[in-house]
C-alpha cells in the first residue's frame, strides 16, 4: 500500500513535468493544463466590465500561474511519494520531535524545502531510495526556475516582433500607398519584407501560444487590429502590372492565409475564411476591424 500511495505520488509529478515539457520545448507548444489555465482566465477577463484595464494583466497572470500550478504540483507529487514513508525512513533534527507533527505536514515541509533548494537538513531521508530520490526533487526545482526564467525572456521578444508588426502596418495605413506607388521594385521589396513579417509572427503563435493572451496596448501597435490592412496591400499588389511586384503580394496573401489558418486552428476556431478570422481576432482582444 506505501509503494502505491508512493506510485500516485510519481504520477503527479511526471503529470507536472510532462505539461512543463509541451508547453516550453515542444515544437508545437501544445500544453494541456497550462493551455487551460490561460484561456480560461483570458475568457474570464473578457466578461468583466473594466475590460481593457483587465485584459492587459492576463498574459503574465496567466504566466504566474501556470507557473505555481506546476511548482504546487511538483512539490505536492513528492510529498506524496514521502508520506507514507514518514517518519520511520527520515531522520530528524535533535531539537525536532517526530511525533510533534503529523506525517502529511511533514512530507509537505521537506518537499517544498527541498524542491527549493534550501537544504534546510533539519529532515533528512535514511533510507537507500529516498536519498537518491530526494536529490532528484532538487534538480527538478532548480529546472523549474531556469524553464521560468527562459519562458518569461523567450516570451517578450515574440511580443516585440508582432507589435512591431503592427505599428509597420499602421504606418502605411497613414501613408496610404496607392496601387501605382506599390507597382515598382521598392513595391516589391515592402511586400516581400511584410511576408516575411507575417511568417516570423505565424511562427511566434505556434511556439509561444501564451503570447496570444496578451494585450498589446493602443491600437497602432495592436496586430489584431492592423493584420487586415495588410491584406489590403496584398491586394493592391495583385493587380499591380510589374511580375515582381505580383509575386510579393501573392507571398503576403499566402503568409496571411497561415497566418489565420494558425489563429483559427489555435485559439477562435470559427472555419471562416482569413478575413473573417481576423475580424473575429480583433473582436476577441476588444478591439475593431482597422479598415483602408
Amino acid at each position: 500500500m506505501k509503494w502505491l500511495v508512493s506510485l500516485c505520488g510519481a504520477g503527479l509529478v511526471l503529470f507536472a513535468l510532462r505539461d512543463l515539457f509541451h508547453t516550453l520545448w515542444h515544437p508545437t507548444r501544445h500544453g494541456g493544463l497550462s493551455r487551460l489555465v490561460m484561456s480560461v482566465l483570458w475568457r474570464t477577463a473578457r466578461r468583466l466590465r473594466a475590460r481593457r484595464r483587465v485584459v492587459g494583466l492576463v498574459g503574465p497572470l496567466a504566466m504566474v500561474s501556470v507557473v505555481s500550478m506546476w511548482a504546487a504540483t511538483v512539490v505536492l507529487g513528492w510529498a506524496v511519494i514521502y508520506w507514507p514513508h514518514m517518519p520511520g525512513a527520515f531522520t530528524f533534527a535533535r531539537d525536532l520531535p517526530t511525533a510533534r507533527e503529523p506525517a502529511l505536514l511533514d512530507s509537505v515541509y521537506l518537499s517544498l524545502v527541498t524542491v527549493a533548494t534550501l537544504g534546510l537538513g533539519d529532515i533528512a531521508p535514511a533510507a537507500g531510495w529516498l536519498r537518491l530520490a530526494s536529490p532528484l526533487e532538487a534538480l527538478i526545482g532548480f529546472a523549474l526556475l531556469t524553464a521560468t526564467v527562459s519562458w518569461v525572456l523567450e516570451i517578450y521578444p515574440a511580443l516585440t516582433r508582432r507589435r512591431c508588426l503592427a505599428v509597420r502596418l499602421a504606418l502605411l495605413r497613414d501613408t496610404a500607398p496607392t496601387p501605382q506607388q506599390l507597382d515598382n521594385t521598392a513595391g516589391a521589396l515592402l511586400l516581400e519584407s511584410l511576408a516575411s513579417d507575417v511568417v516570423r509572427v505565424r511562427v511566434d503563435f505556434t511556439q509561444f501560444a501564451e503570447a496570444y493572451y496578451f494585450h498589446d496596448g493602443e491600437d497602432r501597435a495592436s496586430l489584431a487590429v492592423m493584420v487586415g490592412y495588410a491584406d489590403v496591400l496584398a491586394r493592391h499588389g495583385q493587380s499591380a502590372t510589374r511580375t515582381d511586384v505580383r509575386l510579393a503580394a501573392s507571398l503576403l496573401a499566402g503568409a496571411l492565409r497561415d497566418l489565420a489558418a494558425v489563429l483559427d486552428q489555435r485559439f477562435l476556431r470559427t472555419g471562416a475564411s482569413p478575413p473573417k478570422v481576423f475580424v473575429a481576432y480583433a473582436a476577441d482582444h476588444g478591439r475593431s476591424h482597422a479598415h483602408p
